[in-house]
């Protein structure tokens, strides 16, 4: 089996033909990757791309009569990219009889494709399963296009889109969390190989923060380097024995 993504940054830039700088990745940022949005830059064949996903993929599937609360739920998750979320919260939300819905529901988004859950790291299992878990959308042009509200998180769209590049090439992605957080983990088999914090830009208000959460994923899983990807930063800091490079993501998706 194969798993097919929407267009790569690079597949963007020949699609468009286009130079790789950050004017390229800023449209980027914003179209995703979908084919025929690009080809025809029309915000309703992702609204028409989304109900197919739900009443054709899932509804049809899974013999769901009423789509209305798929619908709700469906926006609100893509809404709320790169934030916490449990179960319980969403079945008060949405007024749900039982959790196992809202679980059953999730999981048919993400057999579609349309969205990723990862759970926030621990030893025990049994904690990853009730732990709150973060969810990324399969491509930012679907998630603006169809948002239960305006969106315009520039942060949470850069970081989605390190989560679906991370994705491509890695099924184990999960989010630390302790006196900081990482945004992303990377697991191979039993051990953590890689960690990854995506801020839109390192300033005087989030700096120490940013850091704090990388080198105390580090530290925990012993690992050499980090990563934080930015939107046009870079730079490279030597902190208690441990390299943290930063990087534009563009810079990064190309050498990726």
């Amino acid at each position: 089996t194969y798993e097919i993504f929407p267009f790569s940054f690079k597949e963007f830039l020949a699609i468009e033909k286009k130079e790789a700088n950050i004017n390229s990745f800023e449209d980027y940022l914003n179209d995703g990757g979908f084919p025929e949005y690009l080809q025809y830059k029309r915000p309703d064949i992702l609204q028409i791309l989304m109900n197919d996903i739900i009443s054709r993929d899932i509804a049809t599937r899974y013999k769901i009569r009423s789509q209305k609360q798929l619908k709700e739920l469906a926006a609100y998750l893509l809404t709320n990219i790169g934030k916490q979320f449990t179960y319980n919260s969403l079945k008060k939300n949405f007024k749900l009889g039982s959790v196992n819905s809202i679980i059953s529901f999730i999981s048919y988004f993400e057999d579609a494709y349309m969205i990723f859950t990862i759970s926030k790291f621990d030893y025990s299992n049994k904690k990853m399963l009730v732990n709150p878990k973060k969810v990324y959308s399969i491509d930012n042009g679907l998630t603006i296009r169809n948002s239960a509200s305006f969106f315009d998180d520039r942060g949470r769209l850069l970081e989605n889109l390190v989560f679906i590049s991370l994705r491509k090439k890695n099924k184990e992605i999960l989010y630390f969390q302790e006196k900081n957080e990482c945004d992303f983990i990377i697991k191979d088999r039993a051990r953590i190989i890689q960690a990854v914090q995506a801020s839109y830009e390192l300033n005087e208000d989030n700096k120490d923060r940013e850091m704090n959460g990388l080198l105390e994923a580090m530290k925990k899983f012993k690992l050499n380097e980090g990563l934080i990807l930015t939107y046009n930063q870079m730079d490279e800091f030597d902190i208690d024995g441990k390299k943290i490079k930063v990087m534009p993501v563009w810079k990064w998706l190309l050498s990726n």
